[in-house]
């Protein structure tokens, strides 16, 4: 990246920052007149960025805060765009929060919690360009090459060769398959806490395990705050289970079967470091709503996808701005506001003056 391509994404994420509306080449020269429409189009029409410019970027700012305790929360996101041109990049996503497949991008993040502060310093916009057939239905579908579990697989790969210290791998209940466990416990060296499935077939002894005696998680009567050693199909090594009892926003319960590879810490320690996930939600939330995810106008797959950068380098700003203020994003974000009302409204005031209105 150009000291001129990193002036003009400095320039450029701190206009989405400031936006409240839609983000054009022309609203940014509207407001910066000695940058150029031009400029900014170029900016965006560029080879696209990845998590390797995104890491000399926030560098400083995972070492600042960095330490051995730190988690690595895994987790996917999906951003409807339903008046956007359909693309590899803009496409049909299924979306678990909502339980339907939507039209959008689909943005898979690694996300460093430590400190207090969050930062993504890995990342995937999922782009489907492989034409397949659907067993089931014999209809054409575009996938991407690669799932989405061998790209968390490559994330927490990466961010282990980055040399960026953390103890726990956490994500929700998509990315519990055995293949990311193996990988995580042995390959990467790392510790991970994972939900489970309630049809999660385990076995209660390693003699168990030997002979093929599987039940299902479900049968087993797990106490809130406790965990017990199981072994899970396929998954070479022993875990504690413990269950977590919560209240969803409307009141009703929720239940976990949470899964453990370190098996040192008790219940009520999984539960306490698995709450830590939450982080990753906010993320999202404040990069949809603070850093204009979804509120550029550009139509083609490669300046789509520099916004998204651009979008994500924004939210790392915002974390910034947090650790100096001690104010959230969206109190940041309403400082700004305000800000621009009062510069607004103090302007309409001149021109009454200068122009009288009558009034009733």
């Amino acid at each position: 990246m150009t000291e001129q391509t990193r002036r003009l994404l400095d320039l450029y994420t701190d206009y989405l920052l400031v936006s409240f509306g839609a983000t054009t080449a022309t609203g940014l020269s509207r407001l910066v007149p000695e940058v150029s429409h031009d400029q900014i189009t170029r900016l965006l029409s560029q080879h696209p960025l990845t998590d390797k410019e995104l890491w000399k970027i926030i560098k400083p700012q995972v070492r600042a805060v960095e330490s051995l305790d730190a988690v690595l929360i895994l987790d996917d996101s999906v951003q409807e765009k339903p008046y956007s041109d359909e693309s590899e990049l803009i496409t049909w996503h299924y979306d678990h929060s909502v339980g339907r497949t939507v039209k959008g991008v689909n943005l898979l993040s690694a996300l460093y919690y430590s400190a207090g502060v969050s930062l993504p310093v890995a990342f995937e916009l999922i782009r489907k360009t492989v034409l397949e057939t659907d067993a089931q239905t014999g209809k054409d579908k575009w996938v991407s090459p690669k799932t989405k579990n061998e790209m968390a697989r490559e994330m927490v790969a990466s961010v282990k060769s980055k040399h960026i210290p953390f103890r726990y791998v956490l994500a929700d209940v998509w990315f519990s398959s055995s293949e990311n466990m193996t990988f995580i416990k042995q390959s990467a060296k790392k510790e991970f806490i994972f939900p489970l499935k309630s049809n999660r077939r385990v076995a209660l002894s390693e003699d168990d395990k030997k002979q093929g005696r599987w039940i299902k998680l479900s049968s087993l009567a797990l106490e809130p705050q406790t965990c017990v050693t199981l072994y899970l199909e396929r998954v070479p090594f022993p875990v504690a289970v413990g269950r977590q009892v919560f209240k969803h926003e409307d009141g009703t319960q929720g239940i976990l079967e949470l899964c453990c590879s370190d098996l040192s810490v008790s219940g009520s320690q999984i539960e306490a470091i698995y709450q830590k996930r939450w982080k990753v939600e906010e993320y999202h939330k404040s990069l949809k709503q603070n850093a204009a995810f979804a509120k550029s106008p550009t139509k083609l797959p490669h300046t789509q996808s520099n916004h998204f950068f651009a979008s994500i380098v924004a939210f790392c700003k915002l974390e910034a701005y947090k650790t100096a203020t001690h104010l959230n994003h969206f109190a940041l974000k309403a400082k700004l506001y305000h800000t621009a009302l009062l510069s607004a409204f103090g302007h309409l005031q001149s021109l009454k003056t200068a122009l009288p209105y009558p009034t009733a």
